[in-house]
């Protein structure tokens, strides 16, 4: 049986006080920003967020670079630092694609701008969980077991490729057996009460369209994260880093959710560039015993896809906007 070792620079305070800072975001959002109340969040207030993840990110991989300098020396202080920063990127692409999922549920259940805010903070939450619990279940099952690397490098290449060929297609929401299930098994009012999952009606428990949002916003995080945690450990196999970098990628999808919501269809070719990172990625765990690739060049190569795709959208976009092609 095949072994790898997993090694990590944490410490115990150091994860400790990672998850005491995240509570605290956490926390700030919700009982300082208006987190508790229902409001539409405008882009302007979206954005802001979207800036302050990105900049605590790179703040904490400043932080990282600094610390590992003086405790371990230079050289790993640049690969742990390079470490964290691609696979944040990567987290954060495929983290997006997770957007589209989440305005093609809320359009379906046409939920009002302003209730949308809170049922993502949930799906925040949930999505922290359940990342923490795969992250120690894959660190533990590669150490065990190296094989498992290719495993993953060749379900991610036919993922790649399948999100490809599919990208344009739809999903039927009707057809949902966890969507079909809960409404065949749940006593479900056809309006929504505010924000609430559950409201009583002469004494009796019902559950609101909410709660279905939030059990397809979960079940959504759960498919993404199968995709995601193998990637990650194409870049590395520390448990602290990969559960920093996702972490980050994870609590700033929220506020680039109301960035993006709006301009969603001008992003067609985003899902291409989703499919071949994730190709790439794959490919590059599959020809690891023959090949090592720099970590600045994965950091590079993912980073040109997903600003080319971007790039590409808009300049579609742009063109249909003005009436088809250009002469």
């Amino acid at each position: 049986m095949n072994h790898i070792a997993i090694d990590s620079f944490a410490s115990g305070p150091m994860w400790a006080g990672f998850i005491v800072f995240i509570l605290a975001m956490l926390a700030v959002d919700l009982f300082v920003c208006g987190g508790r109340k229902a409001h539409r969040v405008s882009i302007r207030e979206a954005l802001a967020w979207v800036v302050v993840w990105f900049c605590l990110a790179f703040a904490f991989a400043g932080l990282l670079w600094w610390y590992l300098h003086d405790a371990l020396g230079a050289e790993i202080a640049q690969r742990k630092t390079m470490e964290f920063l691609t696979g944040f990127l990567l987290e954060k692409a495929l983290s997006v694609d997770n957007m589209f999922v989440f305005v093609m549920i809320f359009g379906y259940f046409a939920v009002p701008p302003e209730l949308q805010r809170r049922v993502l903070l949930y799906g925040v939450l949930g999505a922290i969980v359940m990342r923490a619990a795969m992250i120690l279940g894959g660190v533990w099952l590669v150490s065990q077991f190296t094989w498992l690397l290719y495993l993953f490098g060749a379900f991610l290449v036919f993922t790649g490729v399948k999100m490809a060929i599919v990208a344009e297609a739809e999903p039927d929401l009707d057809q949902n057996p966890l969507l079909r299930w809960s409404r065949g098994h749940l006593r479900i009012t056809r309006e929504f009460h505010g924000e609430s999952f559950f409201v009583r009606r002469d004494s009796v428990l019902w559950a609101t369209p909410m709660l279905l949002v939030l059990i397809l916003i979960e079940t959504s995080d759960v498919v993404f994260a199968l995709d995601s945690i193998p990637a990650i450990f194409a870049v590395t196999t520390d448990p602290f880093i990969i559960f920093t970098s996702n972490i980050f990628a994870i609590m700033g999808l929220r506020a680039l959710y109301f960035v993006l919501a709006d301009m969603a269809d001008r992003f067609d070719l985003l899902k291409y560039g989703v499919a071949i990172v994730l190709i790439f990625i794959g490919g590059k765990m599959l020809v690891a015993p023959w090949f090592h690739m720099p970590i600045q060049w994965s950091l590079a190569i993912v980073g040109a896809i997903i600003a080319g795709s971007i790039f590409l959208s808009l300049a579609l976009s742009r063109q249909e906007d003005n009436g088809g092609s250009a002469p």
